[in-house]
């Protein structure tokens, strides 16, 4: 039996809480799917339409995952910004990941007559190609530490 290599990367505490903190967006994440996909199927059966519906859906979805993360993913964040104006800046930040995964689901609702037929599987696949990019920049822009503006006395 071998002993790791001395050079051989330690996981970091920094590195534990990033993990624990994607891990909890991934958790967040299928909340808002499930509110994504219940107001859309609510819109749809009530007239909006898929694309309509998809909109007003993906607004429900997005409030819920800003609620969420604020109290659960990123609790330990400073929260210097006021709610609405930090609601307003979760929702700007997170226009690409909406434009990757509106852009997923028309493809698909386009594309593919099974998508067309459940766009929900649309709505699935969507969230996860808007994942990463929501994760990164809401943890910056959104919910990170932002840089103190005082001089270091050190």
């Amino acid at each position: 039996m071998t002993d790791p290599p001395l050079d051989a990367p330690v996981a970091s505490p920094e590195r534990g809480r990033l993990f624990g903190e994607f891990l909890r967006f991934g958790v967040v994440g299928v909340a808002g799917f499930v509110v994504d996909a219940g107001v859309l199927m609510a819109g749809i059966a009530l007239g909006t339409g898929p694309w309509l519906g998809r909109v007003i859906s993906y607004i429900a979805a997005a409030s819920a995952t800003f609620a969420l993360n604020r109290a659960w993913t990123f609790r330990n964040a400073a929260q210097r910004d006021g709610l609405g104006r930090q609601w307003v800046l979760f929702l700007l930040v997170n226009l690409l990941g909406f434009l990757c995964n509106y852009g997923t689901y028309a493809a698909l609702v386009t594309g593919l007559p099974l998508v067309a037929t459940y766009p929900v599987i649309g709505v699935a696949a969507g969230s996860l190609a808007g994942l990463a990019a929501n994760f990164l920049m809401s943890r910056r822009f959104v919910f990170g530490a932002r840089p103190d503006p005082r001089p270091s006395r050190a």
